[in-house]
């Protein structure tokens, strides 16, 4: 018979569990972090773990999308947070330091290496089409916030050119590393300005 958790023990270990899986990924990568290594380092039976989550990939997804939310929730914030009507320029600020401070996670090198896309393949199809439905929320959320009318296409283009521009920051050697920032900001202001 499974053991029971109270509320606070569930939480710690879920927070711990996320903690421990966010190393592993920045160490090993999806592919060579095993179950066996969490619950080792979660110092947990094994069996434990799966009364959290059925597999590592789901706990990675969890990881990914606490990482998504608390980015998103920061430029929302600054926005609300803004005096008067924000200018195109501002909002490329916002974006750009958002880019700029997802750059330095783990992220890059999850998606270079491969296993975000094998991550995405193992995933539940309708776990994957949630989070596009929420990208494209909060892209509809961010609009609102500027006063830009927004149509469900404009929505979905704008959230993919988002997406587009974030997949950039894998190839920084191709565009070249010297003039990236540079070109990167250069991207975003040209998305910002189109939808002003």
């Amino acid at each position: 018979m499974p053991k029971t958790f109270s509320e606070h023990e569930r939480l710690a270990i879920r927070n711990q569990l996320k903690k421990e899986g966010k190393i592993c990924l920045g160490l090993y990568g999806m592919k060579k972090t095993t179950v066996d290594e969490l619950v080792r380092r979660v110092h947990i039976p094994k069996g434990t773990f799966y009364l959290f989550y059925d597999s590592k990939e789901l706990l990675f997804f969890d990881i990914l999308m606490d990482l998504h939310d608390s980015f998103q929730q920061t430029l929302l914030s600054q926005i609300q947070q803004a005096k008067g009507p924000l200018q195109a320029q501002e909002v490329t600020d916002f974006i750009y330091s958002l880019y700029k401070a997802i750059d330095a996670t783990f992220l890059p090198s999850f998606i270079a290496s491969g296993d975000l896309e094998l991550l995405m393949r193992k995933l539940p199809p309708e776990i994957v089409s949630a989070h596009a439905q929420k990208d494209d929320f909060s892209v509809e959320q961010l609009l609102n916030l500027l006063y830009i009318p927004a149509t469900k296409e404009s929505v979905e283009v704008s959230s993919a050119a988002l997406r587009a521009i974030f997949t950039s920051l894998l190839h920084k050697q191709e565009i070249g590393e010297a003039v990236f920032d540079k070109a990167l900001y250069l991207m975003i202001n040209g998305i910002v300005l189109q939808l002003f």
